[in-house]
């Protein structure tokens, strides 16, 4: 049996009131099921900070090439413009890579009511990005990619008002 790595950190102080705060509000906002989501975010992030560590350390020569390829990815993310560099990188907050999961994209686009039923949408192999597919929900959507739903699904989005049954009058 495989060991895998863990994909996150948690925090160092688990009781901090305003931390907690803050995470129960990105998850009510972004349909997350578990803490453990915003921490593989910022683990993510935290991963990118570092790679701009290293590149700044880096000698001049092999410098430009680590840059270009980082921000190159980055750009294709679409979490960073074209005019970008490597210090825009370590500004980045946690917001926009929850901006571009599955999950928030589908709810953006108006494919779904609510965070949490975009969320369903996708578990239950519902959705397609680029004619795939996908079941994650964390799944990071490029600028480029085209999502929709399977065929033959369609999901009714507005609730049909029942009028109330009115007694009729004697």
């Amino acid at each position: 049996m495989l060991r895998r790595k863990k994909r996150y950190s948690a925090p160092r102080h688990p009781w901090r009131a305003e931390r907690i705060e803050e995470e129960h509000g990105l998850a009510k906002e972004y349909g997350l099921r578990r803490m453990k989501e915003i921490w593989k975010a910022q683990e993510i992030l935290r991963n990118w900070r570092d790679q701009v560590k290293k590149i700044i350390g880096m000698p001049a020569d092999k410098r430009e090439k680590a840059e270009k390829i980082l921000l190159a990815k980055l750009q294709r993310f679409g979490v960073l413009g074209e005019e970008a560099d490597v210090d825009d990188i370590l500004s980045l907050g946690l917001r926009p890579i929850l901006e571009k999961r599955l999950a928030t994209v589908i709810y953006k686009k108006g494919m779904a009511r609510t965070p949490r039923q975009a969320r369903q949408f996708i578990v239950h192999n519902k959705v397609m990005v680029n004619e795939e597919k996908v079941s994650s929900p964390s799944y990071l959507v490029k600028p480029a990619d085209t999502v929709s739903f399977v065929p033959g699904f369609a999901p009714k989005l507005v609730e049909e008002k029942k009028e109330a049954i009115k007694p009729e009058e004697k």
